[in-house]
């Protein structure tokens, strides 16, 4: 057993225990997101850049698209359960407790003018997904519908979070300073919106003072 364990490749193993965790990691994230999903990816992306496996890239992509797409659409149709219940569920009162009015309001303006075009710019700016998804579930949108246009909006996602990752491990030698800048730049996206919104809030009310 020693012997056999000693003539895996590390790297092996690492992508062995890897890509497991790096399906599971946003299949939990996009159903709970207490997970920086994109962090996620970005660091794995990093980890793949510098491997001498040809695929790994590939690899991280396809994981990372698919297990988005999964967690997607289980959380719409837990959604979608609380629609059609009297009572609603915990899952349906946790995207409406994640989906405040005013972004609420706005992605549903955006779905009447654009279709299912907008799942996939949901996906890109963040903390976009759940109002829209709320949005649609509101729509009775169906779930053949909504697989149509958050299949592209996981591959998009996917896409833009690994070429952060890419980025960041082209610059440093070492991959965790790779790391350790994709998941500050991934993190420094993702703050961007709410601090402008706090921007633009002070400036709507100090007009209206004045």
């Amino acid at each position: 057993m020693w012997e056999l364990a000693a003539a895996v490749p590390p790297e092996s193993t690492q992508q062995a225990v890897g890509y497991p965790s790096l399906f599971v990691l946003v299949v939990v994230g996009a159903l709970v997101p207490v997970v920086p999903t994109g962090a996620v990816v970005s660091s794995a992306a990093v980890v793949a850049f510098h491997s001498t496996a040809p695929l790994s890239l590939l690899f991280v992509f396809l994981v990372a698209s698919f297990a988005a797409f999964l967690g997607d659409v289980c959380l719409y149709c837990l959604g979608q359960r609380g629609m059609r219940s009297r009572n609603g569920s915990r899952w349906l009162t946790a995207l409406r407790d994640r989906a405040p009015e005013e972004r609420l309001a706005q992605a549903q303006a955006k779905l009447d003018d654009h279709g299912v075009t907008v799942l996939v710019l949901s996906r890109l700016v963040p903390a976009g997904r759940i109002p829209v998804m709320l949005a649609c579930l509101l729509a009775k949108m169906p779930l053949r519908r909504f697989i149509r246009g958050n299949a592209p909006a996981c591959l998009a996602w996917a896409a833009t979070y690994q070429v952060i990752g890419i980025l960041g491990g082209s610059l440093f030698p070492e991959p965790w300073q790779g790391v350790v800048a994709a998941v500050a730049l991934t993190l420094l996206i993702g703050a961007v919106p709410s601090v402008w919104r706090r921007v633009r809030g002070r400036r709507t009310s100090g007009s209206q003072s004045a």
